[in-house]
């Protein structure tokens, strides 16, 4: 369930995905770096969710506060735009 008070990180991701395997390290850096919550979203186990947010690609990184929808990036980031996105 993605709060819907604050902010918080979504990273939509799929097992299958190159891409979304290698962000690992970087989302594992992210959640020591930040205190904004990030919540991993598979879009093979949860595709009604991913419907919601209309994910055509992955990954795909969406940041939510209060309920709405702040910025939105798709593909490989790196820490630094990360933590831009969140501010």
């Amino acid at each position: 369930m993605i709060p819907t008070k604050g902010k918080v990180l979504i990273d939509f991701h799929a097992e299958w995905c190159g891409p979304c395997k290698a962000m690992t390290p970087t989302l594992n850096q992210f959640e020591e770096s930040s205190d904004i919550p990030l919540v991993k979203v598979n879009v093979d186990t949860e595709s009604d969710l991913a419907k919601k947010y209309g994910i055509r690609s992955i990954p795909c990184f969406i940041v939510i506060e209060n309920g709405l929808e702040k910025s939105r990036k798709i593909g490989m980031q790196n820490l630094d735009q990360l933590l831009e996105s969140v501010k």
